[in-house]
């Protein structure tokens, strides 16, 4: 079965020198990740330090090397993730200047009376819309700046506000093909187009915001409350007074809308959302007239790191074969029973994408799926749609199951909340076990 799953594995492999016998290599693999995993888990070392040490560890073992690491699409960096987040950064760095997020975010709490609930509501519903129409980490990464003014003017918490965002956008972006990183590879694997997503992920996707909103309510219940005074002074403030640059605002806000724009025109396009991003970046920096470090001191370099070193770590794992180990335990359990395999692949799914990010793992996983339905001859695209739910869903386990996840947790660090790994799980795992336990019936139901 390793064959017909994963050919390239073994062939891979071997492109790297080790001084570790071959069988020795996957336990190897398994033990650094699971050694990095509980240091990030811990926090007793900075994360970025520990999947910097990872990633050299996996190179020095031979568990990858050079030309898997920055070369290859399937076990490597994720160039697009990366080059879409940097110039996602360095627009928000520029729109900053223009005071547009202290702008709306008096406005939300305006329009909720200053009641810190309902301008919880309304500002979760916004991610959840902008996330299938942007992307999750785009949407993080604009509405996370303005969610520190809300809770600043409303004097609450912002933490419980920040995780809202991270679990929304995660379920909204998987409505269509560009909302979720995941989406974009299996659309590409699957032959999927941003129609398709739309007809069969995004009515279940609204079903699980509506259930997945009241939940974060109550879950935060305790923290979203502040004072009569709080509330009446908000209603006093005047939004237009805090826009500062409004020729710098136009110029900010074309150059967004014609990113958006050209985000919802990836099909018709074909220009990859990083490349989409870049040019953004650089033509919104050629007509701001900032200089460099005006803008360049809100891009999260830590956090770029990160994600590179998790890519490397976790594309050791596939190169080795250990996540086809998976993959092969799901193929000789489910046989040729479509119903039991897109079952397996929905849970599997969410809890892999949880530990291992769902970036890595939809890549690893396409060549099982294509397997998968050839062996049980399934004449629809219900185990595609499995594993993008599965894996959507279950990026909001921990801290490391999503782009947007761990861009969000930057930006809270940067401005000084810290969100711990199990802070972060405390809510993430009721909310990854909601929406997949909505998930499975709606997947059996519907293709099965």
């Amino acid at each position: 079965m390793r064959s017909l799953i994963s050919p390239w594995l073994a062939s891979e492999a071997t492109n790297s020198a080790s001084f570790l016998p071959a069988e020795w290599l996957v336990p190897a693999s398994v033990i650094i990740f699971i050694v990095a995993y509980v240091f990030i888990a811990t926090e007793k070392i900075n994360r970025v330090a520990v999947v910097a040490a990872g990633a050299a560890a996996m190179v020095l073992i031979g568990s990858t090397g050079a030309s898997q690491a920055f070369y290859s699409h399937e076990t490597g960096i994720d160039w697009n993730v990366i080059f879409l987040l940097l110039g996602m950064m360095i627009i928000v760095g520029v729109i900053h200047k223009t005071g547009l997020f202290e702008f709306l975010a008096v406005k939300a709490i305006r329009l909720a009376k200053g009641k810190p609930r309902t301008a919880f509501v309304y500002i979760l519903t916004l991610v959840g819309f902008a996330s299938a129409l942007l992307d999750n980490v785009t949407t993080i990464l604009l509405a996370v700046p303005m969610t520190f003014l809300v809770a600043k003017y409303l004097k609450v918490n912002p933490i419980p506000f920040i995780l809202g965002e991270v679990f929304i956008s995660n379920i909204g972006g998987a409505a269509t093909l560009i909302g979720d990183p995941p989406n974009i590879i299996i659309a590409s694997k699957a032959g999927l187009d941003f129609n398709s997503f739309l007809v069969h992920m995004a009515p279940l996707v609204l079903v699980v915001m509506a259930v997945i909103i009241p939940m974060l309510v109550l879950l935060f219940r305790k923290q979203l409350v502040n004072s009569a005074e709080d509330r009446s002074s908000v209603m006093e403030l005047n939004p237009a007074a805090f826009i500062t640059d409004k020729a710098l605002l136009i110029k900010s806000v074309s150059v967004l809308t014609a990113v958006i724009i050209a985000f919802v025109l990836h099909s018709v396009l074909h220009l990859e959302p990083s490349m989409v991003a870049m040019m953004g970046a650089g033509l919104l920096v050629l007509i701001s007239n900032l200089k460099p470090e005006q803008f360049a001191k809100d891009v999260e370099w830590g956090t770029l790191v990160f994600f590179a070193g998790l890519f490397i770590m976790v594309g050791a794992l596939v190169n080795v074969g250990a996540l086809g180990y998976v993959a092969d335990y799901i193929a000789g359990v489910v046989g040729t029973d479509g119903a039991l395999a897109a079952g397996a692949v929905v849970v599997v799914s969410a809890v892999v994408s949880g530990i291992v990010d769902n970036i890595p793992y939809v890549a690893s996983m396409t060549p099982v799926i294509h397997q998968l339905n050839e062996s049980i001859g399934t004449v629809n695209d219900g185990l595609w749609w499995a594993l993008a739910f599965g894996a959507d869903f279950g990026g909001n386990m921990t801290i490391v199951g999503a782009s947007a996840n761990v861009v969000a947790v930057g930006l809270a660090h940067a401005s000084g909340y810290k969100i711990s790994f199990w802070q972060f799980a405390k809510y993430g795992v009721p909310v990854t076990v909601v929406s997949t336990a909505m998930a499975l019936p709606y997947v059996l139901i519907r293709y099965f």
